[in-house]
């Protein structure tokens, strides 16, 4: 193959510095300045599936295949596309199966196959965190594997690089961990007596309630039971259901929390009245079974109980719909939830989401932040919804739609109608710990060259710009989450 060669960059241009920042010149050396204004704020991650358990332990990593392929669903998924089953990656199998994988013929596989990666954000997100996290500049290819593993391997060992050391140097100034109402909080009781959880910790927790509201997932009834048995509340019936409901909610909040989180299938609110609502309930819970249509409308009431409930004890309430889940039915059963067999769905918010705004939408107590996974609902949907109702933000790109592209798709499209200020903030989601400091990074990079085209096309000046970008990395979310003060 022919050299190739790229052409001349302007003299002051860093092309490191310069990521993701406007390509022509003028522009760029606006979003510079403002970038330069967000680049140095601490990080609030209001929404995200790390394990608490890490920080907890604050134990060394492991190798950096367990560390960096194997949770990392956008990294398996794409390798599971081309062929390679997540048993090779050593991912682990609920099905008896053996999963046992060399850590460095793992991290090998996946250099051999690093190509499949190119213009995605997992690319982006890997490299940044090699150079920036870890200091490691090998590119990363089929001749550099062992080289890139040793030199990751070498920085694992070293005590800087422990969970709590990279806290701190990450500046997270709050880690929200995401639990179900039947997780026993243990994990923040352990980061809570060392000065780390609770409501003046860095690491608090969010209330996940859907495996109690989803009677269509396996072991409902069970879980019912178990909440009764948690609570010392008779879950045998509706109400005493939502009071134990209510309980575990006031549980989180001791512990730190400040949001609740909901991953249903579509955005209904409403649903069933509260007299269908118990006796869908009722039966789901003497048999076990419910049909589509029940379980979509329980999970509408649902959301309804727990926005009232949101008004009563503060919790900020996030709605996550959009995502079919375990599509992949092969990958689920061997490997569970949560592996990268979700797709998302086109999803209706409109009427979807008029129950929950028509009783709650101007309540001064309610708060709701609502993300997609549709993005032809940015500008239809969801900016219109956002500036209509002062109890509901809109939440940034989430899952498949962080990505860059999507990130600058998505500012364009809701500012017109939403502007900034109706906008939740950044939320990285992740369950990649060592990304997270990257993934924000994004963010801010995008939003500065956003805003830098503003300032260029004179629509919006540069001091104004500066403070806006302050506020969508830092203010705006400790705002709309709750997050209070730097302990």
């Amino acid at each position: 193959m022919a050299e190739l060669l790229l052409p001349d960059l302007d003299d002051d241009a860093d092309t490191g510095a310069d990521l993701l920042l406007p390509a022509e010149p003028r522009t760029r050396a606006i979003a510079r300045e403002l970038y330069a204004q967000a680049r140095d704020l601490p990080l609030i991650s209001p929404h995200g599936h790390v394990d608490p358990g890490i920080l907890a332990d604050d134990a060394a990593f492991p190798d950096p295949a367990r560390l960096i392929i194997v949770p990392d669903h956008y990294v398996t998924r794409m390798l599971l596309s081309q062929g390679i089953g997540p048993e090779e990656l050593g991912v682990p199998r609920v099905d008896g199966g053996a999963t046992e994988a060399d850590p460095r013929q793992v991290w090998r596989l996946f250099a051999r196959h690093w190509h499949l990666f190119r213009g995605t954000p997992s690319r982006l997100w890997l490299e940044q965190t090699f150079r920036t996290v870890f200091d490691v500049h090998t590119p990363l290819g089929p001749d550099t594997a062992d080289r890139v593993y040793d030199e990751l391997a070498a920085r694992l060992a070293e005590p800087d690089f422990r969970p709590r050391a990279l806290f701190t140097r990450f500046n997270l100034e709050v880690l929200a961990t995401t639990e179900s109402p039947l997780d026993d909080l243990s994990r923040h009781a352990r980061l809570a007596a060392d000065g780390w959880g609770g409501p003046a910790g860095r690491v608090i927790t969010t209330f996940r309630p859907d495996d109690m509201v989803d009677i269509e997932w396996p072991g409902w009834p069970e879980r019912v039971a178990r909440l009764g048995a948690m609570t010392g509340v008779d879950t045998g019936t509706y109400a005493g259901f939502l009071e134990a409901l209510r309980s575990r909610r006031l549980d989180f909040i001791a512990a730190g929390a400040t949001c609740s989180d909901h991953g249903h299938l579509t955005a209904a609110t409403g649903g069933a009245d509260p007299a269908e609502a118990a006796a869908i309930f009722d039966r789901a819970l003497r048999t076990g079974a419910a049909s589509a249509a029940e379980a979509e409308a329980f999970r509408a009431r649902m959301l309804l109980e727990f926005a009232a409930m949101s008004v009563d004890d503060g919790l900020v309430m996030q709605l996550h719909p959009g995502a079919v889940r375990n599509h992949n039915r092969t990958l689920h059963t061997r490997h569970g939830r949560d592996v990268g067999g979700d797709i998302p769905q086109a999803t209706e918010y409109t009427h979807a989401l008029r129950p929950l705004l028509e009783r709650f939408g101007h309540h001064p107590d309610f708060r709701v932040v609502v993300y997609t996974l549709d993005e032809h609902t940015f500008s239809r949907e969801l900016g219109p919804l956002a500036g209509g109702y002062p109890a509901m933000f809109v939440g940034a790109p989430w899952w498949f739609l962080d990505a860059p592209e999507a990130l600058r798709r998505w500012r364009e499209a809701v500012t017109e109608t939403a502007g900034f200020y109706n906008t939740a903030g950044f939320v990285d989601d992740t369950r990649a710990y060592c990304s997270i400091p990257v993934r924000h990074d994004v963010a801010r990079r995008v939003d500065a060259g956003f805003l830098a085209r503003l300032v260029a096309e004179h629509r919006l000046g540069l001091d104004e710009a500066a403070e806006t970008i302050a506020d969508l990395a830092y203010h705006l979310p400790k705002k709309i989450f709750k997050i209070g003060p730097r302990a």
